[in-house]
C-alpha cells in the first residue's frame, strides 16, 4: 500500500515511538507512574512532562506557555470558551475546521470572514466591533494554502481582539507565525495521536472549561500521559531537527506530483502553500468510484473529519467551486517518509483509473 493522506495523520516517528516506550512500562518496569504523585516513580514521569514541554515549545515563539491536551479539537475549545467571558464575537475564516467552526456556532458568537479564489482570506474585511476573538489557522487542512496569518493577528490586536491560530498543519513543517493562543495535535507531524497542545502567550486571561484536579496550571484537569507527552516531544525534536531537509524533500515530491497531474486542476493558490498537501480536480470525475479502484493507494476525498458525511466541502465551496467541481477533487498528502517513488506509482494507478472513467 501507498500512504498518500497525511493532512489526515502522519506515520509515527521511530524516534517518538522509543521514548514513548520508556513511559508505558519502561525495561525495569518502573515507567506508568502518575506524573502527579509525589513519590520517586511520580517525579520521573513529571520531569519526563516537562523535558517534552521544553521541546514542544521551542517551535514556538518566546513569551508563553505549553498547555497539553488530548488533542487540537480540545485545545481550540479551550482557546475559544476560556475566552467565552470576555464577551463579543469570534471572527472566523470560512475555511476553518469544524473545532473552529463548530465550537464558535455553539456559543451563538460566530462571524464568518470570506476567503479569495486562491483560499487566502485577506484583511481588507471589516471585524465587528465587539469582536474578542479571531480564528485563522495557519495552513488549511483540505488545500494547503498558507494564510496571511502575521497581518491577521496586527489586525486583531488593532481591533483590541485576541488572535487564535489552528497550527495543526504547519507545527513542525515551517515557522509558527505570532498569535495569541495556537492549537496544535502531535500525530500530525509523527507524533502519536490522542495529545495535543495549546500554547498561550503570556497575559492572556483564559479560563478552566474542563473542571476538576487542577492540573496544567489550572486549566485542564485530568492526569496526564506521559508516553503521549513524551512521545510529542520526540517527534517535536525531530520535527526541529529535520525541518528544511523535510521542506525540501516535501518539494521535491510536490513538483514531480505536479507534473505527472498536469491534467489536472489544481484548488487553491499554487503559490502561498505547504508543498505536502496536493488538492485537484477533473471535469466528470467519480471520486468515490477512483477511490475503490485504487484501493492500495491511500489518498481522500476531502477533509477526513468529514469522509463518508456526504456533504460538500465547505472549503472547496468556500473557494467558489460548484458542487460537481468540489465532489470531483481529490487530495493527496505526502510527507518525510514518503518516496518519490510511491508518488510516481501512485499517480500512474490513480492517472490509469481516472482516464478509464472519461
Amino acid at each position: 500500500m501507498i500512504y498518500l493522506d497525511y493532512q489526515a495523520t502522519s506515520p509515527l516517528a521511530p524516534e517518538a515511538r522509543d521514548e514513548m516506550l520508556r513511559w508505558l512500562d519502561g525495561p525495569d518496569g518502573t515507567g506508568f507512574g502518575n506524573p502527579h504523585s509525589p513519590h520517586r516513580m511520580g517525579r520521573q514521569a513529571a520531569a519526563a512532562i516537562e523535558l517534552a514541554r521544553d521541546r514542544v515549545a521551542a517551535l514556538f515563539p518566546a513569551g508563553g506557555r505549553v498547555i497539553f491536551t488530548g488533542g487540537a479539537t480540545e485545545a481550540v475549545n479551550l482557546a475559544i470558551r476560556g475566552t467565552a467571558h470576555l464577551g463579543g464575537s469570534v471572527s472566523v475564516s470560512a475555511i476553518e475546521h469544524a473545532a473552529v467552526l463548530d465550537t464558535a456556532r455553539d456559543l451563538g458568537q460566530a462571524h464568518v470572514l470570506n476567503v479569495a479564489r486562491d483560499g487566502q482570506c485577506n484583511t481588507k474585511q471589516d471585524l465587528p466591533n465587539d469582536c474578542r476573538l479571531v480564528c485563522l489557522m495557519q495552513v488549511n487542512n483540505e488545500i494547503g494554502v498558507i494564510q496571511p496569518t502575521v497581518d491577521w493577528h496586527r489586525k486583531a490586536k488593532g481591533n483590541n481582539a485576541l488572535y487564535l491560530c489552528d497550527a495543526v498543519q504547519a507545527y513542525g513543517k515551517m515557522e509558527v507565525t505570532g498569535a495569541d493562543m495556537i492549537a496544535i495535535s502531535a500525530h500530525k507531524f509523527h507524533g502519536p495521536k490522542g495529545v495535543g497542545a495549546l500554547w498561550v502567550r503570556d497575559g492572556v486571561d483564559l479560563h478552566e472549561v474542563q473542571t476538576g484536579g487542577g492540573q496544567e496550571f489550572g486549566l485542564r484537569s485530568g492526569t496526564l500521559s506521559p508516553a503521549l507527552i513524551a512521545g510529542m516531544g520526540a517527534a517535536a525534536a525531530e520535527a526541529s531537527d529535520r525541518m528544511e531537509r523535510d521542506a525540501d524533500h516535501v518539494g521535491n515530491l510536490w513538483h514531480r506530483a505536479r507534473e505527472i497531474f498536469a491534467d489536472w486542476d489544481l484548488n487553491g493558490s499554487a503559490e502561498a502553500r505547504y508543498f505536502g498537501n496536493l488538492n485537484i480536480r477533473r471535469k466528470g470525475l467519480d471520486v468515490n468510484r477512483l477511490m475503490s479502484e485504487c484501493r492500495d493507494v491511500m489518498f481522500s476525498a476531502g477533509s477526513a473529519c468529514a469522509s463518508g458525511s456526504g456533504r460538500t466541502s465547505h472549503v472547496l465551496e468556500a473557494i467558489g467551486l460548484s458542487k460537481k467541481q468540489a465532489k470531483s477533487s481529490i487530495r493527496l498528502g505526502f510527507g518525510r517518509y514518503t518516496t518519490m517513488d510511491e508518488i510516481e506509482q501512485a499517480a500512474t494507478t490513480i492517472n490509469q483509473a481516472a482516464e478509464a472513467q472519461l
